[in-house]
């Protein structure tokens, strides 16, 4: 029998994505132009959160940028639009670091150019890893077994909350 387990509410996540947004402001000071590449569907949802919350605080130029990856067959990756990321802050967004594998591959189609620097965020880590990465920006990490899922759930752009299955 499979039991949920509620381990971030609304209200918490907002917070932590609020302080994440300070925390990049803090790491990029001086920067003049970030990319948030989110990953779809859920790292694109945190991405606009996290760029709302910079647009009150950051003077330089936020855009978003939407990563699509086959998490089966992660060598397909297509990004939204075309951009140059040289002298850019890539910032790559999940929803989870599950194994790390996803974060990894996502971070392949930024290698074509010299960004300035490239960063991870993810509102969830699991401690539970198969690839070394770390994420740069960490909402809260949870220990987990092999076996289990998180799920960040969303509705409306906004997230509602995290739960692990």
């Amino acid at each position: 029998m499979v039991v949920d387990k509620n381990i971030l509410a609304a209200d918490a996540a907002q917070k932590k994505l609020q302080r994440m947004a300070y925390e990049i402001l803090e790491r990029n000071a001086g920067e003049k132009k970030i990319i948030l590449a989110g990953i779809k569907d859920s790292g694109v949802i945190i991405a606009g959160i996290i760029q709302t919350h910079l647009k009150k605080i950051f003077d330089g130029k936020i855009s978003i940028l939407e990563i699509e990856i086959d998490k089966k067959n992660p060598k397909k990756i297509r990004l939204s639009g075309a951009n140059n990321f040289d002298d850019a802050v890539v910032i790559v967004i999940d929803d989870v670091a599950n194994s790390g594998r996803t974060l990894l591959y996502a971070l392949k189609p930024f290698l074509d150019f010299y960004p300035k620097k490239i960063q991870t965020l993810v509102l969830v880590e699991r401690s539970y890893k198969q690839f070394p990465v770390s994420p740069d920006y960490v909402g809260m990490s949870v220990s987990t077994a092999a076996n289990e899922i998180i799920i960040v759930e969303t509705k409306d752009g906004k997230i509602t909350g995290a739960r692990i299955e």
